[in-house]
């Protein structure tokens, strides 16, 4: 094993003297404590590669803030919202996990060395020095505990499966949004009749993948009797995998995201006069009335209109006042798309004011996060 070949390799090197290498040491505080040093080697890359894939969301959402279309909930027009609003709604998600994958690294960062086989290190050993040198933060409190803990793999590997959940999330909007029902985003295409989000569908695929690897290991812990057994060779493989593949997907999402192509007009060709609905019922509530009433006055606009088989905003004033007196000849104004994000003004709102807040807290979140990778 790679312990062996080290010990093999330093004999050949320095002579006999390399036997006392494994002196006071075991397999199974060593290898703990090399998984330790590569995944935190390996995690400061990822967190660079997601600060990366943050900061393209922020810098574009920044370019391209007054473009609107529709924000969907149970996939129905709901509100318009700007394309903005959109792109940081996934950027906001990803700095959790960037947050995440520092609670991580902080907390595994915990030397294990000197703790044997199970029962400790029998001659003396400087633990400090060995922190010191290996520039570990803390070191291990209990030798049993300490080689067969593996609290930092899993919770890496939740890390991972709630990052690729996020980047699987954003997949699916982007893969409909390029969808001929849609045709707000285009990327890349490999038919020539249609333009296929290959990339995005290969995020979406990884997540299950990542997931499956956290399930694993969580069954092997879950019936293990205390100290090292040999079950927890499967740790290593499901790291090394998965750090593997959120370095590439993070890398290919990146470059979608600086690639993409939307088409501003599609988007705003979408906007239709019912997701304005709920700005009618604002209307009301600006007049006076309770909002549970304006929300019923509305409902019954909304199937006014049906019933005479026109959209809401071509119903006379007539039609409105035979709902509520409170509708007056300003209620025109309602119906302006523009008119309706810029209502949204508090904290993390849609206005142009909210999102440009937004993007400036990003930007300085991301300063802070750069400064911890």
């Amino acid at each position: 094993d790679i312990h062996t070949a080290n010990e093999r390799r330093l004999k050949e090197l320095i002579g006999d003297i390399a036997g006392k290498l494994h002196t006071g040491r075991s397999r199974n505080d060593q290898v703990v404590t090399d998984l330790k040093l590569f995944m935190r080697n390996s995690l400061s890359v990822i967190s660079n590669h997601l600060l990366q894939l943050i900061r393209t969301l922020v810098e574009r959402a920044a370019v391209e803030i007054d473009v609107i279309l529709p924000g969907y909930t149970h996939l129905q027009k709901a509100q318009p919202i700007r394309w903005s609003q959109f792109l940081l709604s996934h950027a906001v998600a990803l700095t959790r996990d960037s947050e995440h994958l520092g609670d991580v690294k902080r907390r595994m960062n915990v030397l294990p060395l000197g703790s044997g086989a199970l029962a400790g290190n029998p001659l003396e050993i400087d633990r400090e020095l060995l922190r010191s040198e290996l520039d570990f933060a803390s070191i291990s409190l209990n030798s049993m505990d300490a080689i067969s803990e593996r609290d930092f793999v899993v919770e890496f590997l939740s890390f991972a499966t709630l990052l690729m959940i996020h980047l699987s999330k954003m997949a699916e909007d982007l893969i409909l949004y390029s969808t001929s029902e849609f045709v707000f985003v285009s990327g890349d295409s490999l038919m020539p009749q249609k333009k296929n989000p290959d990339s995005l569908e290969l995020i979406r695929g990884k997540a299950g993948r990542v997931f499956g690897r956290l399930a694993a290991i969580l069954m092997v812990l879950k019936g293990l009797p205390s100290t090292y057994n040999k079950d927890l060779q499967e740790d290593k493989e499901a790291v090394f995998d998965v750090v593997d593949t959120l370095n590439a997907v993070l890398q290919v999402a990146t470059g979608v995201i600086s690639t993409l192509q939307i088409n501003k007009e599609n988007m705003e060709r979408a906007l239709s006069p019912e997701i304005l609905s709920s700005d009618l019922a604002l209307y009301l509530v600006h007049k006076g009335m309770p909002f549970r009433q304006a929300h019923i006055d509305t409902g019954k606009a909304v199937h006014l209109a049906e019933s005479k088989g026109i959209p809401i905003n071509s119903l006379s004033l007539d039609d409105l006042k035979s709902i509520s007196p409170l509708f007056g000849s300003d209620v025109s104004q309602v119906f302006n798309f523009f008119n309706s994000v810029e209502q949204y003004t508090a904290m993390g709102g849609t206005a142009k004011s909210s999102v440009s807040a937004q993007i400036d807290h990003l930007r300085e979140q991301l300063k802070r996060l750069k400064e911890q990778a």
